[in-house]
């Protein structure tokens, strides 16, 4: 893939895919190594590991659509 033979929408999909891994990595983070994540609700905390589960697909996703470009 070379980014500067990228269409606008290939570009977005790319942008978003970094975006969404930095992300995710923040919140990887959190879980594993802030001690407040620790001070939370139970439901709150199984939220957090459910949406770092769906970040992770997604990310999984934009990897996919992007290694066709």
């Amino acid at each position: 893939m070379k980014k500067d033979n990228l269409q606008p929408h290939q570009q977005r999909v790319v942008e978003e895919h970094k975006e969404l891994k930095e992300r995710h990595s923040k919140l990887w983070d959190f879980i594993m190594e802030n001690p407040t994540y620790l001070k939370l609700p139970e439901e709150e905390q199984a939220d957090l590991k459910i949406q770092l589960d769906a970040m992770a697909t997604y990310v999984d996703v934009l990897e996919r659509r992007i290694n066709r470009f």
